[in-house]
This record gives structure tokens, C-alpha cells and sequence, in this order.
């Protein structure tokens, strides 16, 4: 049986796609419903139909799982950035596992049994798992009043949804946004237009050191300057932000960045201090007696979420049983963040990136934090370590990649250079599936991972692999 397009079907949810969308079946025909979760049995209207499944959203629920909440943001469902947040958090750990564990077994063809012996349990947060992001961008545009709004892109849409607030952002976000509004409309600066091109703002980038309250605010730009800027400075200093600057993007793309920063107020970069907490004591206890400093800057990759990243990195730290003897190397180390949370442990420690400007970051950390057995190289890491694979020694590779994974040709550098253990920091766990298979296929095996919730309330979740030889 087929249904067509817009067409009303009644249908009981019985489990959830990796998007984040319920799943349910009508004699044979599956479909896909957003913002339904297994439990539900709701009224879908069909926005598109395959001859074997369709798409749907949820037009009514006729009786709501055990697992529904009421969500803590009324722009949750057109917003779509928080995917299960109509989903008890509980029950959002379980389908995070359950992710990651399925793909580990169908997309990495590792057997089941194997995976649920070597498995621990999830690391999740505590409390109501809500404004945890350090880190916030927000669109600029017009909405169809012809007023100028800041918000979210609704779902798979450049539709901009206006709002100031989000739950899983900083309270003190809302306030920066309605300054800048306030300024652009006062001083007739207009917002980038996408499909004219003109207009001069893009987005705004906030930050915040949770763990130091500083504040950062880097307008994206499509223009070379700010007009009356300082009017906009004295506005932003009084609400206590540290660092003003503005990054200029002239091309049509959806890049969000420029490919550098002018610092307009304050400080080029702010402050966030980051301690590693000890899986084996429940992360009570820091691994080191003293929480590093990390300098963060508008271009820097640094974790969004500070409470979940110290179990996280504790985690990795424990994985990779340093003892004091071993030639630490990351691949993919940014800002040094990992690298440097494993110096206390290793005898030397090497970070390799490829962005100049994390690289910069990431000694300049290393100097900050005192550190003298760590050292940091901007290259390909495949090249590097093919072209001097005859003088390095590691005994522990660190692989913390963008959810596209990593290239294939690392992968098998890295095999060539036959370290005892891998750390795999995977935020995308088909990838992960992908590369763990590749290694297991080549000598290595899967000692244990575990899961940690770095975005609640999203579909996204990060997974730490030790394998050695």
C-alpha cells in the first residue's frame, strides 16, 4: 500500500531514526515522522511518499508516549536544532547508546555480541541538561514586515525563525542580541540579504568561559567595517562583554566565518579554564591538580558544551593509560585542548593541525599552562608522519576528527606507524563505524568504548574508542 502526499494516516511510533524521527509501520509501509517519539500514536500528515516509505510530521497526538515532555523552548519543533527535546532526557540517553551501538554492528560489521561486552555505560548530564553551549551563532535578516530580526534557521530551511533566547545557550545572550538589534535598527545598518547579497550583517558569534564568565561578541560582516561602532561598544561593554570584534565574509557561501577577525574592544581572544576529570572516581576527581587555561578566539575550535568535556577528555585520558613513558601523538589537536590535557601524564606529547591560526592557539596555550613536554605542528598529519615515519615513535595516536571521519590515507599512516593504542574521539558514529573497521581489518581490536552526551537534547553524541594491537 502508498500513500500520497499530504495525506492524514493514524500510525503508533515504535522506534527512531538516527535523525532524531519517529519510526512507524502501517501493513508493511514505514514511515518516518518528525517530531514523534517511539510510544506516540499521532495523526501524520505525508510531506513526501516513496513506494515503500514515507516522510511525515506530526499533526496531532492522539496519545502521547510515556516518554513526551512538554518542551523547555517554544520554538523546539520549527526551530529544529533540538531534535529530542520533546523527549524525556533519560530516554534520550538510551536512544544516544542505542545509535551508536547499532551502527557499530550494521555500518562497522562488528558483532553484537562483541559490542555489548566491550560497551560502558553512557555519560550524561545532570540536572535538566540545558544551557550548556559556550558557543552561539545567530543569522541576521529581515522578516516579512520588513523588520530586521536575529534567530535560528527553521529546519532545512534559510527561513529565519526571530528570537533572542535559547535554552541551550547562555542566559546572557538574549540581552547582547537585543543590543545589536537595538543599534542596527537606530543606525539603519542593514542585514545581509542571501539572495540580493547586500546588507551588511551576517551573524553574530557569541562565546563565553563558563568557568571565567568572560563574554565574546564577533559580528560576521559583508563589508569592511562597522558603522558608529563605537556607539555599538559602548553598548556591549556595559552589558560586560570582553572581546568586540568583527570577521569580514563577502562570498556567497554558506561558511558562516570569515578567514580572520578584527579586534574592535577588548581582548583578541577570552579565557576558559578546563579541568579532566577521572572516569574511575565518577569523574569527582580532576586527573590534574590544577585546570588548564585555554585562549579562545573567534576562529577557534574549543568544545561547546564545558561540563560534559571534562568527562569527556577524562575518558580519552584514561584510555589511553599513560604511565609517564609514553610519545603521545594527536591528529586532529586544534587548540591543543586534548594534547595538553595528557601532558601531566606522558612523557611527550605532539599535536598535529592543519589550521595555522589553531596552531598558533595551541602554543600559546601550551606557554600559558607552563607545559614543556608538548609540542605542535601545522601540517597534513598524514604527510607529516609518512615523511618522518623513520624518526617517530609513538606509542599513543589521538584521532579527535570532524564527523566527516578521517581520510583514508591518515588512517593508514597511522596503521604504518603501528602506535600500542588508539584513542578515537568520534563525534559521528557512522564514520566511526567506518574507520574502526578499516583498523580492525589491519591488526587492531576494540578494547572498550563509551558514549558521553556532549548535545542534549539534539540527536548528536560523542564516542570514545580505545583499541591497541
Amino acid at each position: 500500500m502508498k500513500y500520497e502526499k499530504n495525506e492524514l494516516v493514524d500510525v503508533s511510533i515504535s522506534d527512531i531514526g538516527t535523525g532524531g524521527e519517529g519510526i512507524g509501520h502501517i501493513d508493511g509501509y514505514t514511515l518516518f515522522v518528525k517530531d514523534a517519539i517511539p510510544g506516540d500514536t499521532v495523526t501524520a500528515g505525508i510531506t513526501k511518499a516513496k513506494k515503500n516509505y514515507a516522510y511525515a510530521r506530526v499533526e496531532k497526538v492522539v496519545k502521547p508516549s510515556p516518554f513526551r515532555v512538554k518542551p523547555a523552548c517554544e520554538n523546539a519543533k520549527r526551530c529544529g536544532g533540538c531534535q529530542l527535546m520533546e523527549m524525556d532526557y533519560a530516554a534520550q540517553l538510551k536512544f544516544k547508546e542505542e545509535k551508536v551501538r547499532n551502527n557499530l554492528i550494521r555500518l562497522g560489521g562488528f558483532d553484537a555480541e562483541l559490542i555489548e561486552s566491550i560497551s560502558e555505560p553512557i555519560v550524561g548530564m545532570d540536572g535538566d541538561a540545558l544551557r550548556y553551549r559556550n558557543k552561539a551563532q545567530y543569522p541576521f535578516g529581515k522578516n516579512k514586515d520588513g523588520d530586521i530580526v536575529c534567530g535560528f534557521y527553521a529546519g532545512r530551511t534559510h527561513s529565519i525563525i526571530s528570537t533572542t533566547e535559547c535554552m541551550l545557550g547562555d542566559e546572557s545572550n538574549s540581552e547582547i542580541l537585543k543590543c545589536i538589534l537595538s543599534f542596527m535598527k537606530k543606525n539603519h545598518v542593514e542585514p545581509y540579504d542571501e539572495k540580493t547579497g547586500k546588507g551588511l550583517v551576517r551573524h553574530a558569534l557569541l562565546r563565553k568561559g563558563f568557568s571565567t564568565g568572560e563574554k565574546m561578541v564577533c559580528l560576521v560582516i559583508n563589508g569592511d567595517d562597522i558603522p558608529h561602532k563605537d556607539e555599538l561598544i559602548a553598548g556591549l561593554s556595559d552589558l560586560g562583554v570582553d572581546s568586540i570584534s568583527y570577521s569580514v565574509n563577502k562570498k556567497n557561501t554558506n561558511v558562516i566565518m570569515g578567514d580572520n577577525y578584527h579586534t574592535i574592544y577588548g581582548k583578541d581572544v577570552i579565557c576558559d579554564r578546563m579541568s579532566v576529570r577521572n572516569p574511575e572516581g565518577d569523574f569527582e576527581n580532576t586527573f590534574n591538580a590544577n585546570s588548564l587555561a585555554f585562549n579562545i578566539s573567534p576562529l577557534s575550535f574549543y568544545q561547546v558544551n564545558p561540563i560534559q568535556v571534562e568527562k569527556l577528555y577524562g575518558i580519552a585520558v584514561s584510555y589511553a593509560g599513560l604511565t609517564g613513558n609514553e610519545e603521545v601523538w594527536d591528529l586532529c589537536c586544534g587548540i591543543g585542548t586534548i594534547t595538553l590535557s595528557m601532558a601531566s601524564k606522558a612523557k611527550m606529547v605532539h599535536g598535529i593541525e592543519i589550521v595555522p591560526q589553531a596552531i598558533d592557539d595551541a602554543k600559546e596555550n601550551m606557554v600559558n599552562n607552563g607545559i614543556t613536554n608538548a609540542e605542535f605542528i601545522c601540517a597534513p598529519a598524514e604527510d607529516y608522519l609518512q615523511e618522518h615515519k623513520n624518526e617517530i615513535k609513538a606509542d599513543v595516536i589521538v584521532m579527535d576528527p570532524p564527523r566527516k571521519g578521517m581520510d583514508e590515507k591518515a588512517l593508514e599512516v597511522v596503521v604504518n606507524t603501528v602506535p600500542e593504542r588508539i584513542v578515537y574521539v568520534s563525534c559521528d558514529s557512522a564514520t566511526l563505524a567506518r574507520d574502526l573497521r578499516y583498523l580492525c581489518d589491519r591488526g587492531y581490536k576494540i578494547r572498550k568504548y563509551r558514549t558521553c552526551d556532549m548535545f542534549p537534547q539534539t540527536v548528536h553524541v560523542e564516542t570514545v574508542v580505545l583499541l591497541s594491537r
